[in-house]
């Protein structure tokens, strides 16, 4: 469902959110020749049967403040390569292609799904939550994230990481 926001009466626009639960990974500080550098992410979400579980990649340019505050939070966590789930919100989601470089498919075009990470509502790293619930955290989540009962995809192991591992710890968050 869009909502359809109007910031002056000149200027409409449509809303299109993507809400799920998935993993994080390939956390980085994106420089660009013209204008600030930005924080970038992987999410790795989940869907399908909890006993067959797939991933959909999203590379997710970090936009929300509070979805900034938490990726620095959790970036150590992310290099280090550990499991890093979340509950999240995505926002302006569309596809990129681009031609590989190198490997099997070098020469072949092959497609990204972009969009913008607005809002995390809880974090758990290696099973452990780090974040509590959001406010506005959709009510199924929620209830995932109060209890300790496990989440179907954390009976799976977490889509492989892309990272090089570093080492720091939650101490401020836990």
């Amino acid at each position: 469902m869009s909502n359809v926001n109007q910031t002056n009466q000149d200027q409409k626009y449509f809303d299109l959110h993507t809400s799920g639960i998935g993993y994080l990974n390939r956390v980085r500080e994106v420089q660009v020749k013209r204008g600030q550098p930005f924080l970038a992410v992987d999410v790795s979400a989940l869907h399908g049967d909890a006993e067959d579980v797939q991933y959909t990649r999203f590379d997710c340019r970090v936009s929300g403040s509070e979805a900034q505050d938490v990726i620095q939070l959790l970036m150590p966590e992310i290099q280090a390569g550990k499991k890093v789930l979340v509950s999240f919100k995505l926002g302006d989601l569309y596809a990129d292609t681009f031609v590989y470089g190198k490997g099997e498919k070098a020469g072949q075009t092959g497609v990204s799904l972009k969009a913008r990470l607005l809002i995390i509502h809880w974090a758990k790293v290696d099973g452990k939550h780090v974040l509590p619930v959001a406010s506005d955290a959709p009510a199924s989540d929620a209830q995932d994230a109060a209890t300790d009962e496990p989440l179907a995809g954390e009976i799976l192991p977490a889509a492989p990481a892309t990272q090089e591992a570093g080492r720091s710890s939650l101490d401020g968050l836990i």
